[in-house]
């Protein structure tokens, strides 16, 4: 396992092929995951070079507060990318990852040669919603809400008893931190990126489930809309992390998305 400690905190990461003179994709994960929700994609892209890792408060990843921003999240990942020698990137982010994603463009965009922002928006929810949320894991944990998260992340067909992969992405939600994935709440309920939208000028790619109870295309498609030049694709028969339940479509995209660019994110 890969461990850095990045200012007050520990991360968990993994790395694949840095340093070969390939593109380099480096992958945020979205609230109540850890960085094997990448494994079918990376499998998939055999010749890009990645880093994945889990986020505070996810993971085997300190939590470093009982509060943070997407400004602290982008400062832990520009400190791990400069630990692994990563300059620029394409940034591939679902959800919360999608913010930061957004984050790390508007604080360095030379850091950042393409986007795939995949199930997120300019904004998700809204205060109410995510106090209310924050409450609810603090006093009570994780579990309480675990069917309803489950099913704005998955399609029907995949929340059946018999597939064991569904189980185990229910596992992986149930095993996160509670304090983790609250503070990691705050820092949506905080972040705004309508106002920043429209200074991105890297190849952008906007990825919706046609399923999605969490950011519905309809929230996605705005987010294309707002983006200078962005390209809006739907993946159906999909929930909020596609790349679990279509990861052969997911990585065909961003396999485009890094043709774009050739050899600029090493």
């Amino acid at each position: 396992m890969q461990f850095a400690r990045i200012g007050d905190i520990t991360l968990h990461y993994r790395t694949r092929g840095l340093g070969a003179g390939r593109p380099a994709v480096v992958f945020i994960n979205s609230l109540g995951t850890d960085l094997r929700l990448w494994d079918d994609v990376v499998e998939a892209m055999p010749d890009v070079a990645c880093l994945r890792y889990d986020k505070r408060g996810h993971g085997l990843s300190d939590l470093g507060g009982t509060t943070s921003s997407i400004d602290d999240h982008v400062a832990d990942l520009v400190g791990l990318m400069d630990h692994v020698g990563i300059d620029r990137a394409v940034i591939c982010g679902v959800s919360v990852g999608g913010l930061i994603a957004q984050g790390l463009y508007r604080s360095g965009p030379d850091r950042v040669s393409a986007l795939l922002l995949s199930n997120t928006a300019l904004k998700i929810g809204d205060a109410d919603g995510w106090n209310s949320r924050i409450s609810t894991v603090t006093g009570q944990g994780i579990s309480v809400l675990a069917d309803g998260i489950l099913e704005r992340w998955f399609s029907p067909a995949f929340r059946q008893p018999q597939n064991v992969a569904f189980a185990g992405f229910r596992n992986m939600l149930l095993r996160q931190s509670p304090a983790g994935y609250a503070a990691t709440c705050a820092a949506i309920r905080d972040a705004d990126f309508t106002a920043a939208a429209s200074s991105i000028a890297v190849p952008t790619l906007c990825v919706a489930g046609d399923l999605d109870g969490a950011t519905p295309p309809a929230m996605v498609e705005a987010l294309a809309a707002a983006v200078p030049g962005a390209v809006y694709r739907l993946i159906e028969g999909t929930g909020h992390l596609p790349m679990v339940e279509r990861p052969a479509a997911f990585a065909a995209l961003l396999a485009d998305l890094v043709s774009q660019i050739g050899g600029d994110a090493t």
